[in-house]
């Protein structure tokens, strides 16, 4: 597990693309329960350390996620996920260039839950949910583009559906309309920086996390300044 942060109050890691946040039906060891084991052995605790999810990732997506290790920090976290008082960036890969070089999305998504797939619309519709991100063409290889993501709204499969909706859906989603997976089952989309006022000492905290070990990712990372 690679820790990129940590405080009396909060703990980021940077998650890969096959842990899962939080439980679910695959009976999978969730990424909150290794920072639980990681946190006993590091600190001796007698009983079970105090682990708050935050925010999560889909599992396919890479990145920044993070934990509070208190109560209170879990509550005023989550206030300022509410506010929209925390600043999400994250890199997408795709093979399409978009029309624009950068722009502001806005879409209404309409999740189907049978699908576990999320629809973008142009207007309003029955049930759907404003959904905002900009982003910006930040490089480019023979093949790929890369797009830095800041997410406004934190809508179901957000990121994934709005590029597809423009024609750029991410490398390896096939459910959001690319054309072959990933080597390693996931796509490629990373959670790369996080910031926001740190709900205790009040100091501004910014979070990187680096690309995941492969050859595209790093051409990116080390083409972007």
């Amino acid at each position: 597990m690679e820790v990129v942060y940590e405080d009396n109050h909060l703990i980021a890691v940077n998650k890969t693309c096959s842990e899962i946040v939080q439980g679910d039906q695959t009976g999978d060891v969730p990424l909150s329960e290794t920072v639980k084991q990681w946190l006993k052995t590091k600190y001796n605790k007698p009983g079970e350390a105090f682990v708050g999810v935050v925010h999560r990732l889909d599992r396919p997506v890479s990145g920044l996620v993070l934990f509070a290790k208190t109560s209170k920090a879990l509550s005023r976290m989550n206030e300022l996920f509410r506010l929209g008082q925390v600043k999400k960036t994250y890199w997408a890969i795709v093979k399409n260039p978009p029309s624009e070089s950068a722009a502001e999305l806005t879409h209404y998504l309409v999740r189907n839950e049978k699908q576990n797939k999320s629809y973008a619309y142009e207007t309003e519709k029955p049930a759907s949910k404003k959904a905002v991100l900009s982003y910006r063409m930040s490089a480019s290889s023979d093949r790929y583009h890369l797009l830095e993501v800041d997410l406004k709204t934190g809508r179901h499969h957000q990121i994934r559906c709005q590029l597809a909706k423009i024609g750029c859906p991410i490398k390896g989603d096939l459910k959001y309309g690319f054309d072959r997976s990933n080597p390693d089952g996931g796509i490629s989309l990373h959670a790369r920086q996080i910031q926001f006022t740190h709900p205790v000492s009040k100091e501004e905290i910014i979070l990187t996390a680096a690309v995941p070990d492969d050859p595209l990712w790093k051409y990116f990372e080390q083409g972007v300044k």
